[in-house]
């Protein structure tokens, strides 16, 4: 059993994720780059349709971004929300993103509602504010399996003090995933595999 796990983030990414001339200072500008980060990694052949990034609440910069890794990593569980979870934590040097030095604190921003697991991890990660995209329907038609989500998730999460804003940029961010699905991009999930399996 190897000792150690790692996640290599595509070269482009992180150029894109730190480069100094981004100021995107609304809800949808800060949409509109998540989106074209999600292209760009289906286009690159880098991973999967969905992207994510790390902002701090209202901030005009990303404090980090993940791409969906699954099939390029070989990583069940390296979704954009988790990749850009982590890489925030490490350059922050915390655990819990409630105890980075932003005083209004972190907001994460998904291409998509994120997936159960994804979903999970939102509460955990400490981000205040969940900004999706497209919607889960949109990545089911696309052939993902989004998990077991409870109905009521956002009120859930709303409950638990995370603000939550959807459907932002909805439209570009459901053409993505149509395009990869178009272009015959591998569609990834358990429930696919099980059924192959029968």
């Amino acid at each position: 059993m190897d000792a150690a796990i790692n996640l290599q983030i595509p070269d482009w990414l992180v150029e894109t994720a730190g480069s100094g001339d981004l100021s995107l200072s609304s809800d949808e500008e800060r949409m509109s780059f998540v989106i074209g980060l999600a292209r760009d990694n289906i286009r690159r052949g880098t991973g999967g349709p969905f992207a994510a990034a790390v902002f701090e609440c209202g901030g005009s910069r990303p404090v980090a971004c993940g791409v969906n890794m699954v099939v390029s990593a070989n990583c069940a569980v390296a979704h954009a929300e988790i990749v850009a979870i982590m890489l925030a934590c490490a350059g922050l040097g915390v655990y819990d993103l409630s105890q980075g030095p932003a005083p209004g604190g972190y907001e994460l921003f998904s291409s998509t509602d994120p997936c159960a697991m994804c979903l999970g991890a939102v509460p955990w990660s400490g981000v205040k504010r969940l900004v999706c995209g497209a919607d889960g329907a949109d990545a089911e038609a696309a052939g993902f399996d989004e998990g077991a989500k409870p109905i009521d998730w956002e009120a859930q999460l709303i409950r638990r003090g995370i603000r939550v804003c959807r459907h932002v940029c909805r439209t570009e961010a459901a053409a993505v995933l149509d395009e990869y699905a178009a272009d015959g991009g591998i569609i990834y999930n358990g429930r696919q595999s099980a059924a192959s399996a029968e």
